[in-house]
């Protein structure tokens, strides 16, 4: 049983708005898919690793 909650597109997507990740954040996981190919399963990761991510990726 999935929970979603809204997911959550990149501010920097293409000009048709199908360019990029979208992110939608559960109660105990977050849900990563390709906007372009959502038929692929989606990536999930722990609270914890994306925050983690999250701050890798906001130092670069």
């Amino acid at each position: 049983m999935r929970c979603w909650r809204r997911r959550r597109r990149a501010h920097y997507s293409g000009s048709q708005g199908d360019d990029c990740v979208e992110v939608a954040i559960a109660e105990q996981v977050v849900h990563v898919r390709d906007s372009k190919d959502v038929t692929r399963p989606d990536f999930v990761v722990g609270h914890e690793e994306w925050s983690r991510f999250m701050g890798f990726v906001s130092d670069a």
